[in-house]
């Protein structure tokens, strides 16, 4: 469910706001063993959010967003969890518009969206970061005349999360080995930082980092992964049998770790982890990008065409999209359909809106 408004003041601004409210539906709430049913109980999300915008020239305009969200995905933790499936959170969104970029014919706009603190639930030691987006993007005007209106736009995101895995940072083929307070031992996953103080557990960096760092995360940052989880990287070869008594570094010592703890890894258990750092590229961050493209066609401002492609290299979705829209006498009506292969949960996706001008 969703309302909005907004209103012009004239010398000050234009102000707005809205509410949305979005049911999950029913859940089972089940125990510690697969009999244990608990009953049900109802998860749902809320947020508020109050906006301002105005013109910095008469080519440009700047917005703010200041919201609150509310997310009660449980009542209770489960097993020896203590607290509350709730979050409680505030964040803000800023925009930027500029018309008549390089060209009459073409608009610019900019906007970083969930800039805030971490999201915590029952355990504030497991908060997750806000999705910090940046989005920017053109519209251009192919035609622009009395009756006929189309005109082209694109835009792109990028996630301004920096995220680590478990990751050799420091080339010694353990993760971690110190405390935060610098204190080493010899035994793999004993601290989870190295001799220079990084840490190389996983983990993410705040926001006021991540808006810099998230750029390169994925390329130049860390070292080698430590897919397996064990606290060292590699230990096996090729054939499944343990190195553990040849040194890090050494040709005969295994580049393989092993997702199952096994004597002996089974070839479906082995993953390579020595130089996967090396073999990343800025590619791997590229294909992280979102993009957007679409047309919208306007025929006296009362009747609209619209289509549009949703490319998401990473989450592998690709879906077309279309709509139309209505207005008439200060009322509109606008539909979207979204597309895409069957099974993916973005197929036949409908969205209705309503909107009255007053």
């Amino acid at each position: 469910d969703f309302f909005a408004f907004r209103r012009h003041v004239s010398n000050l601004g234009t102000f707005g706001g809205h509410l949305i409210y979005l049911s999950l539906g029913e859940q089972i709430r089940m125990g510690e063993s697969p009999e244990d049913y608990l009953g049900t109980f109802t998860s749902f999300m809320m947020a508020t959010t109050v906006s301002y915008s105005s013109l910095l020239s008469q080519y440009s305009s700047f917005g703010i967003n200041a919201k609150i969200s509310y997310q009660h995905l449980v009542d209770l933790g489960a097993g020896a969890e203590k607290g509350k499936g709730t979050s409680l959170d505030f964040g803000f969104d800023l925009g930027y518009l500029r018309k008549e970029f390089i060209t009459p014919q073409l608009d610019f706009g900019l906007t970083v969206t969930n800039i805030g603190p971490k999201v915590s639930f029952i355990d504030p030691a497991q908060a997750d970061p806000q999705p910090t987006n940046l989005a920017m993007g053109v519209k251009y005007k192919v035609i622009d005349s009395e009756f006929n209106k189309l005109s082209i736009v694109y835009d792109v995101n990028k996630l301004l999360v920096a995220s680590y895995p478990d990751m050799d940072w420091d080339g010694d083929g353990i993760i971690g080995g110190c405390d935060d307070e610098g204190h080493c031992s010899d035994t793999p996953g004993n601290g989870e930082y190295n001799q220079d103080g990084d840490r190389e557990t996983a983990h993410t960096d705040p926001v006021y980092i991540a808006i810099f760092t998230s750029w390169i995360d994925d390329w130049l940052l860390g070292g080698d992964t430590d897919f397996s989880g064990d606290g060292k990287i590699g230990g096996y070869d090729s054939e499944g049998m343990p190195t553990d008594t040849i040194s890090f570094g050494h040709p005969g010592y295994g580049q393989y770790g092993c997702e199952e703890s096994e004597n002996i890894c089974s070839e479906e258990n082995l993953v390579k982890e020595v130089g996967t750092g090396e073999s990343r590229g800025i590619k791997d961050e590229l294909n992280k990008l979102v993009h957007n493209f679409g047309m919208e066609y306007w025929y006296s401002e009362y009747f609209a065409l619209r289509a549009g492609y949703y490319l998401d290299q990473s989450g592998k979705i690709s879906n077309p999209t279309f709509g139309v829209g209505l207005r008439f006498s200060g009322y509109g009506f606008d539909f979207g359909y979204t597309s895409g292969e069957p099974g993916h949960p973005l197929t036949n996706t409908m969205r209705f809106s309503l909107n009255w001008e007053f």
